[in-house]
């Protein structure tokens, strides 16, 4: 196995300068840098993890853990997306990912003793409702950031998701609608919330009155539950000329019902989501939606992450990306 020591004796380099570039300190000429990192490739040497954390003090390895109540975690496309672009920053500096479910071995140990237990340079937490245990984790020492929650006391990252209810109910009356109805996120959770406050509030702004049963909870984001809120629209005795749907997969379980009920969309029903998850391209129709920056997001999250870690603070940042609106088949002109 190739070690350090092979290192210096290839470059002619100490071996003191050779750690101080294989763990990227400043302090190294980039003429050296080259010369080492050339010779790091030729020879094909790899860093013992465990030499590397006892060097720097450091595991190297960022917790993650998903609390939501749907249960999907990372099937979620959204979640997916988000966790995907975090992986690719964190990665490049060095850093490995480490999730962790809501039960966590046959201790049950809590998410802040796991992650204390392995060592972990810091933690993202995914989730779209506070808890306790959650709050005790992003209270500790551990550098921590939120992503898809808006919360005190530690750096977030989230969409600005009432604007994109805005976006998407202007949208539907520049089309002449005035009969909007809403399938919403579950009001335990934090997007559920703004997204429904921002329906309300757009749908007054255009001086559009409500009707208390074209507001139907959706659940936890999943088609099931789309599809099931759709087909309580579709009981009524006067239907929705349109819906804006809280989250794509509720948006493509309501097309499905709708579908089902013998209807067309948007030719019976327009249809407009949020998220803009990959699918919703391919769809027929293809789906109207509100975008969040999957990419941005990660990104944001990881780089706050890496601010917190490498100056031994918590920093705390709330940073809000921006939505864009995504039109596509599912909506049409009255």
């Amino acid at each position: 196995m190739i070690t350090i020591y092979d290192i210096a004796k290839k470059t002619g380099f100490s071996i003191s300068t050779v750690s101080k570039v294989l763990n990227k300190r400043a302090d190294v000429s980039e003429k050296t840098k080259k010369i080492i990192n050339a010779a790091v490739e030729e020879l094909g040497y790899f860093p013992s993890s465990s030499a590397r954390s006892l060097s720097t003090k450091k595991s190297w390895t960022i917790g993650v853990v998903f609390v939501e109540d749907a249960g999907n975690g990372l099937e979620h496309p959204f979640f997916n997306a988000v966790i995907e672009n975090f992986k690719k920053v964190v990665e490049i500096e060095g850093y490995d990912l480490l999730f962790a479910s809501r039960k966590i071995g046959k201790e049950k140990r809590s998410y802040l003793d796991h992650f204390m237990y392995r060592g972990v340079d810091g933690v993202a937490v995914v989730c779209s409702s506070d808890t306790p245990e959650i709050q005790k984790l992003i209270e500790s020492d551990i550098p921590s950031v939120v992503i898809d929650l808006d919360t005190r006391g530690v750096s977030v990252v989230y969409s600005d998701n009432c604007f994109g209810s805005e976006l998407a109910v202007n949208h539907l009356v520049s089309l002449g609608h005035r009969h909007i109805a809403h399938i919403s996120g579950h009001q335990r959770l934090y997007v559920g919330v703004e997204r429904l406050e921002g329906y309300k509030q757009t749908m007054a702004k255009h001086n559009l009155s409500i009707n208390d049963a074209y507001i139907v909870d959706g659940g936890y984001f999943t088609y099931e539950g789309g599809k099931r809120a759709m087909n309580q629209l579709l009981e009524l005795k006067s239907i929705p000329s349109a819906v804006y749907v809280a989250g794509d997969l509720m948006a493509v379980g309501a097309i499905s019902a709708i579908h089902e009920a013998g209807l067309r969309v948007p030719e019976d029903v327009s249809i407009i989501g949020f998220d803009d998850i990959q699918i919703a391209q391919y769809l027929n129709p293809a789906l109207t939606t509100v975008r969040q920056d999957t990419a941005l997001i990660g990104k944001t999250a990881a780089n706050l992450m890496m601010d917190q870690m490498a100056n031994k603070k918590k920093q705390h940042m709330a940073v809000k990306i921006p939505v864009s609106l995504i039109v596509r088949d599912s909506c049409k002109s009255v």
